[in-house]
């Protein structure tokens, strides 16, 4: 079993989040400054998004401190809708239950900013995250085409109403991960 640390996304974690994004998403990675910007509103009384990190002791003792980042997600928020900006595994953990564990998180602060629905897109080809949000209760709702790029790849939009119905217990969720769960820190919006 894996034991994975989660606590909120810093401005330290961009470059190995980066690292990690772009194995995972070569044609569509998000930039430095793209993570930056949504920082940027992570924190204070008037913030409207939320990061998260994944964090395993690393075995091979990497430089850094010991640990590594195999997860991470983030959500923004507006009025009474929240959408889901980006929410990525590493390879080695797929089937763990550390994707359900980040959306749940998610789907927490989408609570917390009072949000009465949560929106998100996925790309047509990634059935699998598809049904990860089907299992939350997200329902497909359209299309956008060409949405993600430069492969011109179309968009699955789904929704999902009432996030706080949604938000399974917190033991639940994870199958092969022990996630901490006193260890998502500095979230408060005064944070």
């Amino acid at each position: 079993m894996t034991t994975a640390v989660l606590r909120e996304m810093r401005w330290w974690d961009i470059e190995p989040v980066l690292e990690l994004e772009k194995a995972l998403f070569p044609e569509d990675a998000w930039s430095r400054g793209m993570f930056w910007s949504d920082l940027a509103h992570a924190r204070g009384p008037e913030a409207t998004r939320r990061y998260f990190v994944a964090e395993q002791e690393d075995e091979e003792g990497a430089a850094g401190g010991g640990r590594r980042i195999i997860g991470y997600a983030g959500l923004a928020a507006a009025g009474d809708v929240a959408d889901v900006q980006t929410i990525a595994v590493a390879r080695e953990h797929w089937g763990t239950g550390l994707g359900a564990v980040l959306l749940t998180e998610l789907l927490r602060s989408a609570t917390a900013f009072e949000c009465a629905e949560v929106m998100l897109e996925c790309r047509v080809d990634n059935v699998r995250a598809q049904k990860l949000y089907e299992r939350f209760g997200f329902e497909p709702i359209g299309f956008r085409r060409g949405y993600y790029q430069p492969g011109n790849v179309d968009a699955l939009v789904m929704r999902l109403r009432d996030p706080a119905a949604s938000v399974p217990a917190r033991d639940s969720g994870a199958q092969d991960i022990d996630v901490q769960q006193n260890d998502v820190q500095g979230t408060e919006s005064n944070g």
